[in-house]
């Protein structure tokens, strides 16, 4: 794909040289679109974003950011590239002995030696962003999970990334909070000219923001396109995936020998 803000080609990893994650993983995302990274549980979607950002690094393969070989970056350069990196990861991850604001103003007082007036004026408009300008003094603890999620959306924006990644952003929201977080992702993807990916399981909202898709499943990408496109796929697998079908390519139980076996060996 052409255009692309992230290019990984053939990544390969295993936990501890254990049970194969990757097996040749390709995937292009393109820039200033919404890619949404999914699949069935465990297939490493989470495990990939860390990739991306320089938290873990691929056994063999190329993770390329913004024209950066992220695996191969010492601390210092990886330091930098972080900078232009956004992560809402699915707990909030909010500092709890700090205010709102100072949650916020956090990564700017990290990375920049900016005035007090500044830091103030970013952080404010960051919470009117997500409309929580009016929460500025309050702490973690008196934060609904809704506000939490808002509150950890501002801060990871706070330093105007050009990637954008969200894990699981959906999980554990009333309905209003989540239709709120759906619109967030696509207006803020759009008005502050970001590259966004998302990590979900939730195939209506997923499909209703994402411009590109990327199915994982058995150490490989089994699917990519649009959701126009996959919604509509002849593939037995996909439509079970994407409509949730209990019969169908993916099997329900862990492969094992024969339950009657298992039982009459009479081992623990």
């Amino acid at each position: 794909m052409s255009d692309s803000l992230a290019i990984i080609r053939d990544l390969h990893f295993s936990w501890g040289g254990g049970r194969e994650i990757f097996s040749g993983v390709s995937l292009d995302i393109p820039k200033g679109k919404v890619t949404a990274i999914m699949g069935p549980s465990g297939t490493g979607k989470t495990t990939l974003l860390r990739m991306i950002g320089g938290q873990l690094k691929p056994t063999s393969g190329s993770v390329n950011v913004q024209g950066l070989e992220i695996p191969s970056l010492n601390r210092k350069d990886l330091y930098q590239a972080r900078r232009r990196m956004g992560m809402l990861f699915q707990s909030g991850a909010l500092l709890t002995d700090l205010s709102v604001f100072e949650n916020i103003a956090f990564p700017i007082r990290e990375h920049y030696k900016f005035s007090e007036s500044m830091i103030r004026d970013i952080v404010l408009l960051k919470l009117e962003l997500v409309g929580l300008r009016g929460a500025r003094d309050l702490m973690p603890s008196e934060l609904s999970g809704g506000m939490a999620r808002r509150v950890a959306l501002a801060r990871a924006i706070v330093l105007d990334p050009t990637l954008m990644m969200y894990d699981e952003p959906f999980t554990g929201l009333d309905p209003v909070t989540l239709g709120t977080i759906v619109s967030l992702i696509k207006t803020l993807n759009s008005s502050l000219g970001m590259t966004s990916v998302v990590v979900s399981h939730d195939i209506h909202e997923t499909f209703s923001i994402a411009d590109y898709v990327c199915i994982l499943s058995e150490g490989k990408v089994a699917a990519a396109g649009s959701p126009e496109e996959l919604m509509s796929s002849e593939s037995e697998f996909v439509q079970q995936f994407v409509h949730g079908k209990p019969d169908g390519p993916m099997p329900f139980h862990y492969p094992a020998e024969s339950l009657e076996s298992d039982i009459l060996r009479g081992d623990i």
